[in-house]
């Protein structure tokens, strides 16, 4: 979508996160169902086994999110938070090579994207948007060109295998000569993988991302077997080609059969003037645990496909509303990666939990800080608040750092800090903590070194 206005790794390595992934492949094959690997068992990165993306811990990963244009609106860093505070599990981020009048993503800044992801707890799905219609669109990259800007980003990328997808090029042909797609997706993989790349790679279709021809669909096989790693994921973008429910249905039997992985990369609920089937992209992704990506926050041209009106999370527009709180939308299917822990996603603050009418709430507390995961450059908190006499139903917790560390981001806390200092209070339903029961009530970023400190608490 364009609406925006604005070295070879060695050999063994890549064995054996093949043969991790294998291994993994075959224990769920024996006991006939996923078991949830807890966070601490992470290793490598995503990888695809069939038509399913598995993270990290060797779970399913099935992505609700939206995109991001961040070339276009660099000065909207803040947006990362609120898709992650709106219950979106992936952003998609639109970075720029050089070749289109947008600029270049500089690897600082990705260093940043990536980053900010993380403390989010938003898997990051980079894509270069200057590829977008090559062959028709007049200066557009070509998918050889995009290699070489992701080569220039591999310092930065490497080892962020688990938390970071590469979109090698959006809509990488348009709807000349589609048939030029398959070899150049064939080539490019190929040299990702020389280059030493080791993240999951996505691959758009032609015809401006939407494969009417099904250039995409009849070769996905070939382009599949040309991956050394068997780690591609094939991205389907839904617009005007997509407003007969049929079509999508057709669609996504065709990878089904093929036993191959696809996601809905773009999708609008209209596009020029045309209603889109959006709520049978939702539906059906919903029931084949297909992930999806709708297009796009905010930024548009004239506002068309804006999910919030100028960067405003508390102004949906109607597309929004479909997007993150209708029946299959975000809040009510996504569900985080598992490498940022266990932590349970936002709670509709609205929604007040039960109080134990057999306590009188504003009883005595203790608290305590868990390390949920520790990735070297940051690390993940939870903290637990235990109600030690009556019940709770309000609290303050207060703490100071022994070193250097420090919160970077929070969520289901309202924070306050002064140097070392920290004060944490309940942001109303999370308030409430029965009678000699334990409630893990909020999460956050820290700065490294991880640390525990003694939490004092208060009831309030």
């Amino acid at each position: 979508m364009e609406l925006g206005t604005t070295d070879a790794a060695p050999a063994r390595r890549r064995m054996r996160t093949w043969l991790m992934a294998a291994a993994a492949a075959l224990a769920i094959a024996l006991t006939g169902m996923w078991q949830l690997v807890p966070a601490s068992a992470q290793q490598g990165g995503f990888t695809i086994d069939g038509t399913q993306l598995i993270d990290a811990n060797g779970n399913p990963f099935i992505m609700r999110g939206t995109s991001h244009p961040d070339v276009w609106y660099e000065g909207e860093f803040a947006s990362y938070g609120e898709i992650s505070d709106l219950g979106a599990n992936t952003v998609r981020v639109v970075l720029g090579s050089g070749q289109r009048a947008w600029g270049v993503s500089t690897a600082s800044r990705v260093q940043q994207i990536v980053d900010e992801c993380k403390a989010q707890r938003l898997i990051c799905m980079l894509e270069v948007h200057d590829t977008t219609g090559y062959g028709e669109q007049s200066g557009a990259a070509t998918l050889d060109q995009a290699v070489t800007f992701w080569q220039g980003l591999y310092s930065v990328l490497d080892g962020e295998e688990a938390y970071v997808l590469i979109n090698i090029g959006n809509e990488p042909v348009g709807n000349t000569n589609p048939q030029q797609w398959t070899q150049q997706t064939v080539d490019a993989i190929e040299r990702m993988r020389s280059i030493g790349f080791e993240h999951t790679l996505v691959v758009d279709g032609p015809n401006w991302g939407q494969d009417w021809q099904n250039v995409m669909r009849d070769n996905a096989e070939t382009v599949a077997a040309a991956d050394e790693d068997g780690n591609t994921l094939f991205s389907i973008h839904m617009y005007a080609v997509y407003t007969n429910p049929q079509a999508v249905v057709d669609y996504l039997d065709a990878f089904e059969e093929m036993n191959l992985p696809l996601i809905i990369g773009e999708y609008g609920d209209t596009f020029q003037g045309q209603t889109v089937a959006w709520a049978t992209i939702q539906s059906e992704a919903e029931a084949r645990g297909i992930g999806w990506l709708a297009w796009s926050y905010s930024g548009n041209t004239g506002g068309e496909l804006d999910q919030v009106t100028s960067f405003n999370p508390s102004q949906l527009t109607t597309w929004g509303q479909r997007v993150f709180t209708s029946a299959n939308g975000i809040q009510n299917t996504a569900e985080r990666a598992t490498v940022f822990g266990d932590d349970p996603d936002p709670t509709d603050p609205t929604t007040t939990p039960t109080e134990d009418p057999t306590n009188e709430p504003g009883g005595d507390c203790t608290a305590a800080i868990g390390i949920v995961n520790n990735w070297g450059s940051g690390w993940q908190g939870k903290v637990t608040v235990t109600a030690t006499g009556a019940a709770l139903d309000g609290w303050r917790l207060t703490w100071t750092w022994a070193g250097t560390t420090r919160i970077t981001s929070s969520w289901n806390a309202t924070i306050t800090a002064s140097g070392a200092g920290v004060t944490a209070t309940d942001v109303g339903w999370n308030g409430t903590v029965s009678s000699g029961q334990s409630r893990e009530v909020f999460g956050f970023i820290g700065s490294t070194p991880a640390a525990t400190p003694t939490v004092t608490c208060e009831a309030i």
